[in-house]
């Protein structure tokens, strides 16, 4: 346990844990809360992570913060992870959230009764720098800068006297439907969309017996995901460097009720393919994958409005998530932009932390923050001579 923080009356305790299989009970309704907002914020999403992408010399390390007179009650949690190998002596010692390129969304997991983000953020920078001799750099990725805890962290982790750099990760666009029926959803569509759905069916049904899936329990999974690695071979898309990680999410969403795996066939040939989550009113387009052998035929967009009709129609959902990136096909479905940032803080106590801080930020933000630190310090000293 880290030493307890005091912050106006209310006590905090950050206990550290290794690994999301030891957690105590009482973190499990905090992660379900926060799934609710965000299956990318899930305690299925960070296990099938945890267990099919790190590596041996890698570990999850959480910081969960706790209210002191209800121990074992956490406020929040902050999932990271941390490696015991550097790739090379100038290599710095990092600790970083439980993310990579598959993540298209990561925070802070909070409790609903945790209605002070600044004091939880003070609380797990507090902890942070405690264990200040353990690291180098702090990166914290993606973040939703709209969100209370992105500011809130960033002054935490500056008046602790870190360095902090923010940066744009990636745009991310979505749809929010306001009531409407997939008919009406078409209906607004920009006009090369709206006539080019129906058309594009049409005309692959005159040259193709056309035929789609869409899978969503366990009945017939394998086989469709044996069909999704076909085509995503067979696609533009670079191989998977963690093959085992989509099977592993596909059996957690069948598991939990997330998966919609669309698979468009022709002359029963698979030819494109969709990996959609649906989860607190929420559709998430996570993969598409189409072979490329049947590009000129559009078969991802015919396949992406039969999807569409089913989040919308079956699934009920108010909101449509293209997740990562800004290409310009995802404009012409969704509504709406935001974007995804990213948080590095850099150790001023240690010389790789003080390097890469001057890399990133240049000396004069390293040299403030450092004499923010010696103030500190003296300030410190003077007090304890005054007892």
């Amino acid at each position: 346990m880290i030493e307890p923080f005091d912050k106006g009356g209310l006590v905090l305790e950050v206990r550290r844990h290794q690994g999301l299989q030891t957690l105590p009970d009482g973190y499990q309704a905090v992660f379900e809360r926060a799934g609710r907002e965000s299956v990318f914020l899930s305690l299925p999403w960070f296990l099938n992570f945890e267990q099919t992408i790190l590596a041996p010399h890698e570990h999850t390390l959480i910081y969960g913060v706790e209210e002191k007179t209800s121990p074992g009650r956490p406020l929040g949690i902050v999932v990271l992870r941390s490696s015991e190998r550097r790739k090379g002596l100038l290599d710095p010692r990092t600790v970083e959230s439980l993310t990579n390129y598959y993540t298209p969304h990561y925070g802070p997991v909070l409790a609903g009764d945790c209605h002070d983000v600044d004091v939880l953020s003070q609380a797990v920078a507090s902890a942070l720098w405690e264990d200040r001799y353990s690291w180098d750099v702090i990166r914290v990725q993606p973040l939703d800068p709209a969100s209370p805890t992105y500011p809130a962290l960033v002054h935490a982790l500056r008046q602790r006297g870190m360095p902090v750099q923010t940066y744009f990760c990636f745009g991310n666009w979505y749809l929010e439907l306001a009531g409407r029926s997939y008919r009406e959803y078409c209906g607004g569509l920009p006009s090369v969309l709206r006539k080019n759905i129906p058309y594009l069916s049409r005309r692959l049904e005159k040259i193709y017996r056309v035929r789609i899936t869409i899978v969503t329990a366990e009945p017939g999974l394998e086989e469709a995901l044996d069909h999704y690695e076909r085509l995503y071979a067979a696609s533009w898309r670079e191989a998977e460097p963690y093959p085992h990680f989509i099977r592993g999410l596909a059996r957690t969403a069948v598991a939990n009720g997330w998966l919609r795996l669309g698979l468009l066939f022709l002359d029963d040939e698979p030819a494109a393919a969709q990996f959609w989550l649906v989860h607190g009113g929420v559709g998430y387009i996570y993969k598409i994958c189409y072979d490329e052998r049947f590009a000129k035929f559009s078969v991802g967009t015919v396949l992406t409005a039969r999807l569409m009709e089913q989040v919308i129609d079956v699934d009920k959902v108010s909101k449509v998530d293209y997740l990562s990136g800004d290409d310009d096909y995802k404009k012409n479905w969704m509504s709406h932009r935001a974007e995804r940032w990213g948080i590095l803080a850099f150790n001023p106590t240690r010389p790789k932390g003080i390097a890469h801080a001057f890399r990133h930020i240049g000396g004069r933000f390293v040299k403030r923050a450092a004499g923010k630190l010696m103030s500190r310090r003296k300030d410190a000293r003077s007090g304890e001579k005054k007892e």
